[in-house]
């Protein structure tokens, strides 16, 4: 399967309406000036700038898809994507570079722990987190191509986990289970897929529910996943203001429905840099400490089976 920078490259040469921007940022798009010529524009270190400018050719009829630090895009940029974009409902289609947990030895100031609060608190704006790059490669061409304007947080870890087609607005359900149903979006799925494998050795049924989808969002995955199971795990790296932990608040609210709830977040703290397995061990969110964190919650605070043997092989990379 292509990877990000191919599709983009594919889809702008067959049809001219694209226009490929960044902010002095291009990780994901080095091959494109070359190929795209004067519809590649590089602003320099000015995302306002460059939102506005995508604004501007989003009103000419053009679809700009922009890239940037994650939390340079959604911050430093925040009114003008509120105001030039989101007001106007125009597709602009921002790419936000290593999101949340991904920026790992970055302090604070290059933590985008808030940015999926910020955006989808943005009428017309929609928001998508896919699990891995191949979970990108499935998502990206669609998300281009709808009408509105969109949020994408960037995923280029390696896996080689067949995910299931994409389609706006719905989660992707990996298995249902009636003890336990996590819910997970980014890069964090991989590790929540060993927390699965090591709670299903304990005898637990598990659910697990990659939330690509972030806005929309899949409403009736959410409802079923509360109402089935006796507890609900949220995985994110993320502040839990704000993110999918509110939102399936909202959710159930909506519905006038209770659920309990495990949120496994960054609670009111920004995460601490370090190298990324390092940050995931001193968080504690690597497959074994997550499932250390719900077997704790559920009061069972010994595991019956050596939980290192349980783990199949997914052959996620480093």
């Amino acid at each position: 399967m292509s990877n990000y920078e191919k599709i983009l490259e594919n889809l702008a040469l067959t049809d001219s309406r694209f226009v490929v921007m960044t902010a002095e940022n291009r990780a994901l798009v080095r091959n494109l000036p070359q190929a795209l010529g004067n519809r590649f524009i590089d602003t320099g270190i000015t995302e306002q700038t460059m939102v506005g400018m995508a604004a501007g050719l989003a009103l000419r009829g053009r679809i700009p898809v922009i890239h940037a630090l994650a939390t340079f895009l959604t911050l430093r940029a925040f009114e003008f994507i509120r105001t030039d974009v989101g007001i106007s409902g125009l597709p602009v289609k921002l790419t936000g570079f290593i999101p949340g947990i991904l920026s790992d030895a970055n302090g604070p100031t290059h933590q985008a722990i808030e940015d999926v609060s910020i955006m989808r608190g943005i009428p017309n704006m929609t928001v998508f987190a896919p699990a891995d790059e191949q979970d990108m490669a499935l998502m990206v061409e669609k998300i281009w191509l709808s009408n509105k304007p969109a949020y994408l947080r960037a995923n280029t870890r390696k896996s080689v986990y067949k995910h299931s087609s994409f389609e706006i607005g719905k989660a992707e359900v990996i298995s249902r289970g009636s003890d336990i149903s996590i819910l997970v979006y980014g890069p964090l799925f991989e590790f929540a897929m060993i927390a699965k494998q090591i709670l299903e050795a304990e005898g637990k049924s598990v659910g697990l529910y990659n939330m690509r989808s972030l806005k929309p969002i899949d409403e009736k995955a959410i409802v079923e996943a509360t109402q089935n199971s006796d507890l609900t795990v949220i995985i994110e790296d993320h502040f839990q203001t704000g993110g999918l932990y509110t939102i399936v608040a909202e959710i159930l609210m909506k519905h006038q429905l209770t659920a309990d709830v495990l949120p496994i977040s960054f609670n009111e703290k920004w995460f601490k840099p370090a190298l990324l397995n390092e940050v995931l061990n001193y968080e504690g969110m690597t497959g074994e400490k997550i499932a250390e964190r719900i077997m704790h919650y559920l009061g069972e605070n010994h595991f019956k089976s050596d939980s290192n043997s349980t783990i199949k092989n997914l052959e996620f990379a480093e």
